[in-house]
């Protein structure tokens, strides 16, 4: 992808407007992909989620819409729009829809 040339490049965008919500889904849509790391924006449908993980990279959770439960390294954070947070490469991290929410994952790879 990385010879792709990106579509959002010299656009004003609103990302709450890129991925819509689907019944019982997550779907998501990447804005970035270049080899220093990714943007992509996510709706989760209520009760949806990102079962317990690590990455190698760090990661940055921007939520736009909605609340989430977001658990880094065992402990959980209630998130709302507007507010972020940094997951650390290799901690374990897991998100929970608790009402329909939309987010943008920044992933950092180098």
């Amino acid at each position: 992808m990385e010879g792709k040339k990106n579509a959002f490049a010299g656009s004003v965008i609103d990302p709450r407007a890129l991925v819509a919500y689907q019944d019982g889904a997550v779907v998501s849509r990447a804005l970035v992909t270049k080899k220093a790391g990714t943007i992509t924006a996510f709706a989760f449908d209520a009760g949806e989620g990102l079962s317990e993980h690590t990455a190698p990279y760090d990661a940055v959770v921007q939520v736009l819409e909605g609340e989430a439960e977001i658990t880094v390294g065992g402990r959980p954070y209630t998130l709302a729009a507007g507010e972020m947070i940094v997951m650390p490469a290799t901690i374990p991290h897991a998100l929970f829809a608790r009402v329909p929410f939309k987010m943008l994952l920044v992933m950092i790879h180098e």
